[in-house]
């Protein structure tokens, strides 16, 4: 018995080890590169990382990213001056771009239909409308050179809060716990995949065994309205911009209408703000926009935004 549980155990190391083998040989699992909280308490990159992202089970998506001394995903370095002319694109990680090589970036499409520009991606996963502005303020004497500034908008996800504050469930990624598993590359690979789903789901259950559960009921859900949310975003809104300042002549929103409630579409248009529409170009597009396994925007998509924004920085 006990030369069989040796057996047994050594067989699963050794097929432990050789699928490990096997995940950096066909790099199956992406590159995580790491986060910190610069002097301005804005969160970003460790400059200087380079990598890969993949997505799928199958390498379905494989893409090369390259962290510049700024800390974002870019082709190039962030040097504004008053005698060039440049874009900064701000937002999430639909702006980060990791589902693209770097070097074919939404950026990099701009500047090969702008000659003489300079686009600047200042994009970072998990980036609401808060990271967006305090980065701005932030290094204002680097945005006041830049002459127009695009920033990825999304309501349902980037007006949670009226004021910035670092995300600590962010930070916590970069634990020695969370770092040193982050070596173990099967272990990223099956996480990924979401073969680590149900032991997650059932270690939360286990968890929640014995606590009552929270009903909430039909009134509480009216008291809650649809409404009373928007309400409290464009509040949020508002304190953001009394907080961090907006320049209404250089910033422009980038966002989808559809997915905008008209009031706040309303309050923009009232209050000058301006933004262009993905909706509408991405919807009249013959062939697919995003990835097949989440909604990025694929290169097709990104080339229809780049043409966008083009359009709308010439038609100034």
């Amino acid at each position: 018995m006990k030369r069989l549980f040796l057996k047994t155990s050594l067989y699963v190391i050794l097929i432990l080890i050789s699928l490990e083998v096997i995940v950096r040989i066909l790099h199956l699992a992406k590159d995580s590169p790491t986060r910190y909280i610069d002097e301005h308490k804005v969160e970003k990159w460790v400059p200087n990382q380079e990598g890969y992202s993949v997505t799928g089970n199958r390498r379905q998506n494989f893409s090369k990213f390259y962290i510049n001394n700024s800390g974002y995903n870019s082709y190039r370095e962030f040097t504004p001056l008053k005698e060039k002319v440049e874009i900064a694109l701000v937002g999430d990680s639909f702006i980060e771009g990791f589902h693209q090589n770097y070097y074919n970036s939404i950026g990099k499409k701009i500047e090969n239909r702008l000659e003489g520009v300079e686009v600047y991606e200042y994009g970072y996963a998990g980036y609401d409308l808060a990271d967006q502005l305090h980065l701005i303020y932030a290094y204002k004497n680097q945005f006041d050179l830049i002459d127009h500034v695009i920033l990825g908008f999304k309501f349902e996800n980037d007006l949670t809060r009226g004021e910035y504050h670092v995300m600590q469930d962010r930070m916590h990624l970069e634990s020695p716990l969370y770092r040193n598993a982050r070596k173990i590359k099967l272990l990223v690979y099956i996480q990924n995949i979401g073969v680590l789903d149900p032991v997650r789901q059932l270690v939360s259950q286990l968890m929640s065994f014995g606590k009552p559960k929270t009903i909430i009921s039909e009134e509480i859900v009216i008291k809650e309205s649809i409404k009373a949310k928007h309400l409290s975003y464009i509040e949020n809104f508002k304190s953001l911009i009394e907080i961090y300042g907006f320049d209404k002549k250089r910033f422009v929103f980038l966002l989808d209408t559809n997915t905008t409630p008209q009031i706040f579409l309303n309050y923009l248009e009232n209050n000058d703000f301006k933004y262009i529409d993905t909706f509408r170009v991405l919807s009249k597009s013959s062939k697919p926009t995003t990835l097949i396994y989440d909604r990025h925007w694929n290169n097709h998509g990104r080339s229809i935004i780049a043409t966008l924004i083009v359009d709308y920085l010439t038609s100034l």
